[in-house]
């Protein structure tokens, strides 16, 4: 079964700047997001989408503490059978004559292509979420990550 999916948006990062510029098109669907302080972005991972990335089912595994291999399902790598992601993201300001959401951050590149966007209702968190030891002394709440020493959690004998 194949799919069709259309690009509804690029991702733009200008130095320390990030937003989402929606095609004209797709500015209708912007009615009453005003109130929501944080969206989820769906995003093709587009620089990693090559054929032999396509076919991997595991990874090198990029943090210190994890093993040193895990499957792609159990992993945030782009490489992936469909290199479909998804970022929660803080909104700052929406630009709505212009189709622009200024956000706080996102981990995708410049020119990045946007599929969907969707708001964040609180009802999604999970009080009681469980992952693996190797990850159980990173941060709880995504306002608290910036502050956790992410460099010291890479290894860089996995990249």
């Amino acid at each position: 079964m194949n799919f069709t999916v259309s690009q509804i948006g690029t991702i733009k990062v200008k130095e320390e700047n990030y937003s989402l510029q929606l095609q004209q098109e797709y500015l209708p669907g912007l009615k009453h997001i005003e109130g929501f302080s944080h969206l989820r972005i769906i995003w093709w991972a587009h620089l990693s989408d090559e054929p032999e990335t396509r076919i991997r089912t595991f990874t090198k595994n990029l943090f210190r503490h994890a093993p040193d291999e895990v499957g792609v399902f159990a992993s945030r790598t782009t490489e992936r059978p469909n290199p479909v992601m998804i970022s929660t993201v803080e909104v700052e300001d929406i630009d709505f004559d212009n189709g622009v959401i200024k956000i706080a951050f996102i981990d995708a590149e410049d020119d990045t292509p946007v599929l969907d966007i969707k708001p964040y209702f609180p009802v999604e968190r999970i009080r009681e979420c469980k992952t693996p030891k190797c990850y159980s002394h990173w941060p709880q709440w995504a306002e608290d990550a910036h502050r956790f020493d992410w460099k010291s959690e890479i290894s860089f004998k996995s990249l």
